[in-house]
């Protein structure tokens, strides 16, 4: 047997994840039966207001993946280029998530340049689950602000984490 067919195979799932949403763990959910090891890779850096800290991202994931029992996952936060990042944990795939055409739009471009960067790194596209097709972060968080129910779209971590944040 080559070292190759011994070593584990790990896939990257990147992402700022602010919060992390059911939509995001459907996709953790089924790429972490794909592959041997899933890193979920909190982007600690990302251009855009956030709402909770890297380190609260990182608490709010890990709180998730336990109660869900996936135990070939694990979560850490990065402030590189994501396939250098994956290069570090000898990965071989980047996860992304698809929603929407505008979506495909971007992480095409994306993963081309990726591509480029690193050609031995695939990129993976899981297409959404239905149930979760207008599920994003930003909207659920403007939602939550303003005390709409959100309760069965986000993990009951992120609920009572935004609760906390909004004090309601």
């Amino acid at each position: 047997m080559s070292n190759e067919a011994q070593r584990p195979r790990i896939a990257v799932y990147p992402g700022s994840f602010d919060p992390v949403t059911n939509g995001h763990l459907d996709i953790a959910r089924r790429a972490a039966r794909l592959f041997d090891e899933l890193v979920i890779a909190i982007y600690a850096f990302p251009d855009k207001n956030v709402l909770f800290t890297v380190d609260e991202r990182l608490s709010l994931w890990q709180e998730v993946i336990a109660a869900e029992g996936l135990t070939n996952v694990r979560i850490e936060t990065f402030s590189i280029l994501v396939v250098e990042y994956v290069r570090s944990l000898g990965g071989c795939a980047l996860i992304k998530g698809l929603r929407s055409p505008n979506d495909f739009g971007t992480e095409f471009e994306q993963s081309l340049m990726n591509r480029k960067l690193a050609p031995e790194i695939e990129t993976i596209c899981l297409l959404t689950s239905l149930d979760h097709l207008f599920i994003s972060s930003s909207r659920l968080k403007e939602v939550a602000r303003l005390g709409g129910n959100v309760d069965d779209m986000l993990p009951a971590a992120v609920v009572r984490a935004l609760r906390h944040r909004f004090g309601q």
